[in-house]
């Protein structure tokens, strides 16, 4: 039987993309009648951005959880959450949930692994890509990860927190990211960890030089592989 899935939403755009791309793997593995399940919760995104700011993990930890409780009674097996910026606060969320999470990161790890991949860049919001949520998980598979230049890192930031978690994307913003993939592949990355929800906005594979691991697409597939007990 199809296990039931829980979202633990943070940022609303990012949530909404998730759920988009889970109903879609959900769609190419499955007959609609055994399709999973699906519920959303999510705390106002106000509160996660003040817990940030504050640098309190535990309150993170807290939302989170208060998220995982809401959805277990709603009949979840397992929660999730596509918000990268908060994926240190899910192991503090793991410590009495009600049901077990699933992360990002050794999913993102595992497909690189599996690709062969020794260098790659990650792209995403200041805090995650100058933090350890990736590169200790690639790390410790031998694989080096290369962050954007110091400027590069501030324009991701202005253009995800400015535009992209409110749904909007200019034009210039688009050339932008895709200018920061092409540099990152010029300093030998093999590919490029998308560690955004809402950066798929702006990107595609086919408009980028390296391949994309957009962690959000992988969270899907692995979803999608615990709902159906693989």
């Amino acid at each position: 039987m199809v296990k039931h899935l829980g979202i633990v939403g943070v940022s609303p755009e990012g949530a909404a993309l998730f759920y988009r791309q889970l109903s879609r793997a959900a769609s190419h593995a499955l007959p609609p009648h055994e399709q999973p399940a699906l519920s959303l919760h999510n705390e106002p995104l106000s509160q996660y951005i003040d817990a940030i700011r504050k640098d309190d993990w535990h309150l993170v930890g807290s939302l989170l959880r208060r998220s995982a409780e809401m959805l277990a009674r709603c009949g979840a097996r397992v929660c999730m959450t596509p918000d990268n910026i908060v994926q240190h606060g899910v192991y503090l969320a793991e410590a009495g949930s009600p049901i077990p999470w699933i992360t990002m990161a050794d999913l993102v790890a595992a497909a690189v692994e599996s690709d062969k991949r020794k260098k790659v860049g990650i792209i995403g919001t200041k805090l995650v890509t100058m933090a350890s949520t990736y590169q200790t998980k690639l790390g410790l598979k031998g694989i080096q990860v290369l962050a954007p230049e110091e400027r590069e890192i501030e324009l991701l930031d202005e253009i995800i927190f400015g535009e992209l978690i409110f749904g909007t994307a200019r034009p210039e913003s688009r050339a932008a990211v895709n200018g920061v993939i092409a540099r990152l592949a010029q300093r030998g990355c093999e590919g490029v960890v998308v560690a955004c929800s809402e950066l798929p906005l702006v990107l595609t594979q086919d408009s980028a030089q390296v391949r994309l691991y957009d962690a959000v697409d992988i969270l899907a597939e692995g979803a999608m592989k615990w709902a159906m007990g693989r």
